[in-house]
């Protein structure tokens, strides 16, 4: 259709709407475990797995908004992803919607997209190369 063709032009900045906004909800993830906010009723205990988790989840989300290093980034945080759906939601049940894993699921996928796709526009990459 002649619609969904004119919209192609906008794909890099849809593409970067797209990286700011998940890395926005991914920094959300980092700084309540971090530093319990947004406030939650069962703060994390940082030991270990969990402050790792904590320093990708907010570093990287900061990275991710700005749109520096967003490959590499992108990869690394897809595997934390993997990881934390494999090591803290998969032994719950095997269905992602009863174990709590989809979240975690999308953002590995998303951010795995990232890997191949790029920043898109609004990225400090983009200035970077230039």
């Amino acid at each position: 259709m002649k619609l969904f063709e004119s919209l192609a032009k906008y794909q890099p900045q849809v593409l970067g709407v797209l990286r700011i906004m998940t890395a926005l909800q991914f920094i959300e993830h980092g700084s309540q475990k971090l530093f319990n906010f947004p406030i939650s009723d069962q703060p994390h205990a940082l030991t270990g797995l969990t402050l790792t988790a904590a320093i990708l989840e907010f570093a990287g989300g900061i990275l991710l908004a700005l749109g520096l290093f967003t490959r590499p980034v992108a990869f690394l945080l897809a595997g934390e992803m993997a990881i934390a759906y494999f090591m803290a939601h998969m032994p719950r049940d095997f269905f992602p919607i009863n174990n709590g894993g989809d979240l975690a699921i999308s953002f590995c996928f998303i951010f795995l997209y990232l890997v191949f796709a790029g920043a898109g526009a609004f990225a400090l990459d983009n200035r970077r190369s230039a």
